[in-house]
């Protein structure tokens, strides 16, 4: 079961009538390939209120997944994590989001290719890029490997949410899940990128 604090659900369900937006939560947009595995690695963080797959980053409006995967519309698959700043915070998700990629490949993750598979950081605020930038540096100076890192940081556009059935994929069709990860080799990459701080805030 997907851990979820209860001061993050108390918020979760405390919604501002005026935004939309649960009072007191901050969201942050990451793009690491497959929106299912992205969406599964931030699921299982203390503080994550939500996780929804989407698109973003590219031209069309309202894009389809058949649309995206086409490799077309400029936008990559992304996930939009909301998110309790007073049980998590943004530079931890930074750390959570390195840690579980491969940065040092341009329009590819594992076994997918295109640049609806690249990685970045979408930014929504100065602090965010400011954190971002320093997050950046930090792993620069500190990687446990020679190749540079190639993901973006870039500003975001709007988030387009993803087809219901991409929603919570890996609960939904948990075995199908399972054998794309473990055949995609994600995991196998990501211990030999990053060895013990693997998927570590």
């Amino acid at each position: 079961m997907t851990y979820r604090p209860i001061a993050a659900l108390a918020l979760a369900l405390a919604c501002s009538a005026a935004s939309g937006q649960p009072k007191g939560l901050e969201t942050a947009i990451f793009a690491g390939g497959c929106f299912w595995c992205v969406e599964s690695d931030f699921d299982k963080v203390p503080g994550v209120v939500s996780t929804t797959s989407g698109y973003t980053g590219g031209r069309t409006q309202d894009p389809t997944y058949e649309e995206v995967s086409s490799g077309s519309t400029g936008h990559a698959e992304s996930v939009e994590i909301v998110f309790d700043p007073k049980l998590v915070s943004y530079r931890t998700l930074l750390q959570v989001y390195w840690h579980s990629i491969d940065p040092t490949v341009k329009d590819r993750q594992f076994c997918d290719v295109g640049t609806q598979y690249r990685t970045a950081i979408f930014y929504l605020d100065a602090e965010q890029k400011r954190e971002a930038d320093e997050s950046l540096a930090r792993i620069e100076k500190t990687k446990p490997f020679k190749a540079p890192i190639v993901t973006e940081i870039v500003k975001a556009g709007k988030f387009w949410p993803a087809e219901e059935y991409h929603q919570d994929f890996y609960k939904k069709n948990p075995l199908r899940y399972h054998f794309y990860r473990e055949g995609c080799g994600r995991d196998a990459r990501v211990k030999q990128l990053w060895g013990s701080e693997a998927g570590r805030p």
